[in-house]
């Protein structure tokens, strides 16, 4: 029974994870959702900017304490490890939820650009949203995001022992899933000043963000890593440099 409550907990976790991603897409791009981005709710400038920099702020500390391996050891005394991961995904599935629905928006616009190059735009919005998810695959999606965890957990399988891997786009850059997220954010025709506030910040905290983790990746995998971080650039696809793994 423990087992198949386990596996539940996991499955409606990924459920969750995956409605709150749809709607980031529609959040970001301004489509399809009740509230996005850019939705009409009046409110004073610095009030505005408060909010949602306190909003900002409360999805990074989430992710970021939580990925910590300091914080996941202290955690594991309180949350058994085959749900680690879901719990992890499920608080920062409910963080983002709470940013979509308490966004303050700020409409005044930053740039407009009108027809063929607004369609250059949309394209590399999708070809963002569409490196995100490719890239999560690429490395095994239903692990980093807990299901492989449960599965196995009710399967009676033993978690494996993490495996450094560079498939496809990790040859050319290191964060493919940042680099798509980063084109998403900032690919859109009309960038509003809110729209821009969210982008700078999150910005701002992939970067950090990509610090922290890469030191946690040496700690894991040691040297094998560093050279891949010597031979590979962050994001930006750059043709190899010498001195890394092949």
């Amino acid at each position: 029974m423990k087992r198949a409550v386990i596996l539940l907990y996991g499955l409606v976790s990924y459920v969750i994870f995956f409605a709150t991603f749809l709607y980031a897409i529609g959040f970001i791009g301004d489509f399809w959702v009740p509230r996005s981005i850019d939705s009409t709710r009046e409110l004073a400038l610095w009030n505005a900017v408060a909010i949602n920099l306190g909003l900002l702020a409360a999805f990074a500390l989430q992710h970021s304490v939580m990925a910590r391996p300091a914080f996941k050891r202290w955690w594991a005394q309180f949350v058994p490890p085959p749900v680690e991961r879901s719990t992890f995904v499920l608080l920062a599935s409910l963080a983002l939820l709470l940013l979509y629905w308490q966004w303050r928006p700020l409409p005044h616009p930053i740039w407009t650009v009108t027809g063929v190059w607004a369609q250059v735009l949309w394209a590399v919005f999708w070809l963002g949203w569409g490196l995100v998810l490719l890239s999560t695959f690429l490395i095994n999606h239903f692990d980093l995001f807990g299901l492989k965890q449960v599965w196995d957990y009710r399967a009676r399988r033993e978690r494996p022992p993490m495996e450094f891997k560079t498939p496809w786009f990790y040859k050319a850059v290191r964060h493919p899933i940042y680099l798509g997220f980063i084109l998403a954010f900032w690919a859109t025709p009309t960038m509003t000043a809110g729209h821009l506030l969210f982008a700078l910040v999150t910005t701002a905290y992939i970067l950090v963000g990509i610090q922290l983790e890469e030191r946690d990746l040496i700690a894991s995998f040691g040297e094998t890593y560093t050279l891949y971080r010597r031979r590979v650039s962050m994001l930006i696809p750059l043709p190899p440099r010498r001195g890394g793994n092949p």
